[in-house]
């Protein structure tokens, strides 16, 4: 017997959270280059603002959801500027094979899938953690974490109590184990970039730095954190409260010769 599809979510909560997925997207990518947001009636683009070289410019990330694929494609050939990829959202309990099919008969190759997570912050589970979990705020955690995480995604102007973003480190003997971001957008939270040392997995650090990082999020304001997880990674944010409310296809666009 089949496993009982997930229920559809509402189409304004879908929407909500892919806006949410699109802000903090383009938050993160946004901090050498700015990465802006564009509509084109129900799609989003993703892309660099101008560059003095178009050669230097990241590849464009279009969205698409619930939009006939047909039509999604005429827009992508009339509208994208140079390299793109295309993530579809599909809703839980849409038919998904569908959807995949479709793509490949126009010529679009997956790449992977996502399942795409919201947490409404009512109820957050309480986490034993034998990590010391604080928020960043102090420069030299904020230098500790970047060289653990080998970037430099946690800036000066992310240390203020109001920042636009807010990440968090496990600590173990000393030393940064684990960590996770925050985002602050207009109509949620964007979790980005958890991470737990493999050493330090399965002892709890992950659930931990979540649990903190949402209770700041409900403490703030916040009404719906939003994520993207691999298939290990939606175990543990379904533990922590997440719902899945759909899947997303990241879809590598047809060859030039298709």
């Amino acid at each position: 017997m089949a496993p009982p599809r997930a229920p559809t979510p509402a189409k304004n909560e879908l929407a909500r959270a892919i806006t949410v997925f699109v802000e903090g997207f383009t938050f993160t990518r946004s901090f050498t280059h700015p990465y802006l947001a564009q509509r084109f009636g129900s799609l989003w683009v993703m892309r660099d603002a101008p560059r003095q070289k178009a050669a230097d410019a990241r590849r464009e990330e279009w969205v698409a959801t619930d939009e006939p694929p047909n039509k999604v494609h005429a827009t992508l050939r009339a509208r994208h500027r140079g390299r793109f990829a295309l993530c579809v959202i599909v809703p839980a309990g849409a038919n998904e094979a569908e959807v995949r099919a479709a793509y490949k008969m126009l010529g679009y190759r997956l790449a992977g899938t996502e399942a795409f997570m919201v947490h409404d912050l009512r109820r957050i589970p309480r986490v034993a953690s034998p990590a010391k979990i604080t928020r960043v705020l102090a420069p030299a955690l904020a230098d500790a974490v970047n060289q653990a995480a080998g970037w430099s995604q946690i800036l000066p102007a992310h240390l203020q109590a109001a920042a636009p973003l807010r990440a968090y480190a496990a600590r173990s003997g000393g030393k940064v184990v684990g960590w996770v971001r925050s985002g602050v957008c207009a109509h949620g939270t964007w979790c980005s970039s958890m991470f737990v040392q493999p050493a330090h997995r399965r002892q709890g650090i992950g659930s931990a730095l979540l649990a903190k990082m949402l209770r700041d999020d409900r403490r703030h304001g916040t009404r719906q954190a939003v994520l993207l997880a691999g298939h290990a990674g939606a175990k543990l944010y379904a533990a922590m409260g997440y719902r899945r409310i759909g899947t997303l296809l990241l879809f590598n666009p047809p060859s030039p010769s298709g």
